[in-house]
């Protein structure tokens, strides 16, 4: 079977099977290879070479990958397909406005290396002019071909620790298309005036050619803001004015989204790599600073605004919105609810503490909980918690509607071209009816869009898939490694829901979700447990005492593994007992 690169291979037993190569025979196990380990080679030609260990977390993710049908490597077809592209990338266009002179810069994580958006951000008066360069994937990806057809069946590119599967091919998402410092790239730049309260007063959107000068992080920019000098290789004193007004828009920009009642939700979010010897996982708490936050304000826009053009009355549009609803009356009741148990059992001022629907939002709400520290800090998380549970559906559709997180009235995903099909499905709409790109000859939109709908959806659904299936892991070899060191003090964490069959904790490191059953904690108590009716206790059958409460600090520790059912058996303990 033709190759544009070595197959992957797993061990299976006395053979080695190729997953994402159905049509490949199975060859005979070279020798030494071990059962479960992953190769990559060609088999009929030589002994493939390891990849990944037999029984190491690196391992497992490759069987992650082959159990949502999704190869860290693309097809034949399609990688053809992107090397003729190579040859002829589009940047001499005569179409394109030629942005080259305007000193953009790339901010993302330090290690990425598909870089979807460039920001430049100018003084104009009293507010700013807001230059977004967002990589222009819908150029070379389009209807017809290979690599919209492998892009369509991905739906998304998948985020694992230590390995990645991209919705396009390396070459498109690494190089040809990622806005990489130094050289031309084609660009959908989004043009948006501000005035000196951060409100749009115009905007244009554009195809480009534009030139990055930097690549640098959320972390190195944040230096900066606290008062480091900027490392930029060139163009320093346009590159530091611009983060500059970066950081003013976005607290602008921040400052809108309080007055359209957006909620900020306090979170750890966990961040999960591979250990270096790829045997295991490290789990950490991952803190967003201020320039992660004032940078995604810039894509939010970017997405505001695309929305609404893709709201003009044009038959030739064919527009994917994406929607967040609004809680319902049943949940905030529910919630309000609970918040005035949470006040009442942790004996905290009501004044501060307690929500009155009808004298203030949510959002307000929220923000106004104090910076809490110890005991209360615990209580601020699992209230923020029960907010975000408390949020509408979301999802993609065919017509604008309210997107709650934000704040919009109509929001697209523009910002993130080579990670999701919808991505570029809206940037190629928007072109065609800027006349910027012609229509693909022949294309069914209305019914290739519902294609993409559904894509997007699925994809969701195998990144939570994936997050889901890691997290256990990581919890696993948590709980296996207190076993064998037969530590019997438990994890901290803090109770952060009830449900009438779990108690749902949130460790305090890793920031990582655990599910205690409530029969464990029956075991363990020698009585019958339920859910309290106020939605924030568990108590003793028959309006008992209330053993845990929601927002209270404890212990969780490992007792054994069900492998059978693939559950804990866990015990929760008072946080002061060792």
């Amino acid at each position: 079977m033709s190759q544009s690169r070595p197959t992957l291979w797993r061990v299976d037993g006395d053979q080695l099977v190729a997953p994402f190569a159905p049509d490949a025979p199975p060859q005979a196990r070279p020798d030494g290879a071990v059962d479960g380990a992953w190769l990559q080679g060609d088999a009929a030609r030589g002994t493939p070479e390891p990849v990944a260990r037999a029984g190491s977390a690196l391992a497992g993710l490759y069987d992650l990958a082959a159990d949502i049908e999704v190869s860290p490597q693309h097809p034949p077809t399609v990688d053809r397909e992107a090397q003729a592209l190579a040859a002829d990338p589009g940047i001499d266009d005569p179409e394109l406005a030629d942005y080259c002179h305007l000193p953009f810069i790339t901010i993302d994580e330090v290690h990425s290396k598909d870089l979807d958006q460039a920001l430049y951000v100018e003084a104009a008066g009293r507010g700013h002019k807001v230059y977004y360069a967002i990589a222009d994937a819908a150029h070379f990806v389009r209807p017809g071909g290979a690599l919209f057809d492998e892009a369509l069946r991905r739906g998304s590119t998948y985020y694992m620790p230590g390995l990645v599967l991209p919705m396009l091919p390396r070459l498109l998402s690494e190089d040809l298309v990622s806005i990489n410092p130094d050289v031309d790239r084609r660009a959908l730049v989004f043009e948006a005036t501000l005035d000196a309260d951060g409100v749009v007063v115009s905007s244009a959107m554009r195809r480009a050619r534009v030139r990055s000068r930097w690549k640098t992080s959320y972390d190195a920019v944040q230096r900066f803001f606290d008062g480091a000098p900027v490392d930029a290789p060139r163009d320093g004193d346009a590159i530091i004015a611009s983060l500059e007004g970066l950081r003013e828009v976005g607290e602008r920009r921040l400052a809108l989204a309080a007055v359209r009642d957006t909620i900020r939700l306090r979170r750890r979010e966990l961040s999960v790599r591979l250990a270096d010897d790829e045997l295991g996982f490290v789990g950490m708490a991952d803190p967003r600073n201020d320039a992660e936050r004032y940078n995604e304000q810039i894509s939010l826009l970017a997405n505001v605004l695309g929305a609404r053009f893709l709201q003009t009355p044009d038959p030739r549009l064919q527009p994917i919105f994406r929607f967040h609803q609004a809680p319902d009356h049943d949940r905030l009741r529910r919630f309000a609810g609970q918040v005035k148990a949470l006040s009442k059992r942790h004996r905290l001022d009501p004044r501060i503490w307690r929500w009155r629907r009808d004298h203030e939002s949510l959002a307000d709400f929220l923000a106004r909980l104090p910076d809490g520290r110890g005991a209360e800090d615990r209580v601020i998380q699992a209230i923020h918690r029960q907010a975000m549970l408390a949020g509408g559906r979301a999802g993609f559709d065919t017509a604008p509607g309210i997107h709650h997180g934000v704040g919009a009235a109509a929001y697209a995903r523009f910002t993130a071209p080579m990670r999701e099909i919808v991505g570029i499905f809206v940037h190629k709409e928007a072109c065609e009816a800027l006349g910027l790109a012609p229509a693909a000859p022949g294309a069914d939109d209305e019914a290739l869009r519902e294609r993409v709908i559904q894509a997007a959806e699925r994809s969701r659904g195998r990144q939570r898939k994936l997050d889901g299936e890691i997290n256990r892991r990581l919890l696993d070899q948590l709980f296996r490694t207190d076993l064998e060191r037969r530590d019997r003090r438990g994890r901290p964490a803090t109770v952060m829901g009830v449900t009438r069959t779990k108690v749902h904790l949130l460790l305090d490191d890793p920031p990582i979700d655990v599910k205690v059953y409530m029969r464990h904690l029956e075991d363990q108590h020698g009585r019958r447990l339920v859910a309290g009716r106020d939605g924030v206790t568990v108590r003793r059958l028959h309006g008992g005492r209330a053993e845990w409460t929601v927002g209270e600090g404890v212990r969780v520790r490992a007792v054994e593994q069900d492998r059978s059912r693939d559950r804990w058996r866990l015990e929760l303990l008072k946080a002061d007992r060792s």
